[in-house]
């Protein structure tokens, strides 16, 4: 996001003692009293929240709202776009939100935070109200991806009341509602321009000064997950997109985001598994920790999980909204900033 803010003058490490000194410990993840208890919802406890209170034109009450977040790669082998599988299957009156879209268009990299007037821009054209409760789902063909980034940018500018459906696969295979073909229009709101949480983000600037500070006192008290898949980490893989190096950030861990998700229904592990996963991983839940991937998307799948398990202080939780897109093209593994695993 180009009007990101960045912290200067002070050190990283400094910064992480100060917060961790001061920030109070609260749940995982901040959830507005509303329709659920939960930041994840299943699909029964969304179906009879939308039996409670459907979505109409005539009440201006708080509604639940189902926001569609399908995507998927660039190199989908099977080439499928997000807006066709919408238009194939969908939870009833339910909107999309396009990844490919709503970002920001000034950026060179993929998926940038949007301004927050762009933010603004495409929640009144998808008639989404600041009282309204979101539930944000992915698509049945890939289980829980990319609905966690749309969850994350919505709480980023500061949407009261937001959650993620896990997940629309077992909606499916549940029986649920579904419909399909041309969504009817929807009548715009006014979504008021929101304000930016930049604590939720770190951006290119502070994750340099981290990584050169790898090793170095401070360094320590910085936990860095990448949520590729461990050949794309260790750099003996190729990135999907052409030209870009593999490899990782020096000092960051690889846990690919499956780790944390059912590998046959693709929802999350209950939160106990969660957590075991994290340990498992050797994640200190006293540091800092950030989330990146390839372009910031499946970095929010460990965010939500680290919240869902409760893991670490939720005041020192950021994902690198860049991520591994924007860090290869912008340092020098002549540098030592770009890390390989030796064969």
């Amino acid at each position: 996001m180009a009007s990101m803010a960045i912290r200067s003058g002070a050190s990283s490490a400094r910064f992480f003692r100060a917060n961790m000194a001061s920030a109070p410990r609260v749940p995982g993840h901040q959830v507005r009293h509303g329709s659920f208890s939960s930041y994840l919802v299943t699909p029964k406890e969304l179906n009879e929240a939308l039996k409670k209170n459907p979505p109409t034109k005539i009440s201006t009450s708080p509604r639940v709202i189902p926001l569609c977040a399908a995507w998927f790669m660039p190199n989908d082998p099977e080439g499928r776009k997000g807006i066709d599988s919408f238009s194939q299957s969908r939870i009833p009156q339910s909107r999309f939100f396009d990844l490919d879209a709503v970002k920001d268009h000034d950026s060179s990299y993929p998926h940038m935070l949007p301004t927050c007037e762009t933010f603004a821009e495409a929640m009144s054209e998808l008639g989404i109200r600041r009282d309204d409760e979101v539930v944000v789902y992915d698509t049945a063909e890939l289980g829980i991806f990319s609905a966690p980034r749309v969850g994350w940018t919505l709480r980023v500018f500061g949407h009261p009341n937001v959650h993620i459906l896990n997940n629309y696969r077992l909606w499916v295979r549940e029986g649920l509602p579904t419909e399909s073909g041309e969504p009817a229009p929807l009548e715009q709101s006014k979504y008021s321009v929101p304000t930016y949480d930049s604590k939720l983000v770190i951006a290119f600037r502070e994750m340099k000064e981290l990584a050169f500070d790898y090793g170095k006192e401070g360094a320590e008290e910085v936990e860095i997950l990448d949520a590729r898949s461990y050949g794309r980490w260790a750099g003996t893989d190729p990135e999907p997109r052409p030209g870009l190096s593999s490899g990782h950030v020096p000092g960051s861990k690889s846990l690919p985001f499956q780790e944390l998700l059912d590998p046959e229904t693709k929802a999350y592990l209950p939160a106990e598994q969660l957590k075991q996963v994290f340990e498992d991983h050797k994640v200190d839940p006293s540091r800092s920790i950030i989330s990146s991937c390839g372009t910031g998307v499946t970095a929010t799948v460990i965010e939500t999980a680290l919240g869902e398990a409760e893991y670490g202080n939720p005041n020192l939780r950021r994902v690198y909204d860049g991520s591994w897109t924007e860090w290869a093209q912008r340092v020098k593994e002549s540098d030592g900033l770009i890390k390989k695993v030796k064969s």
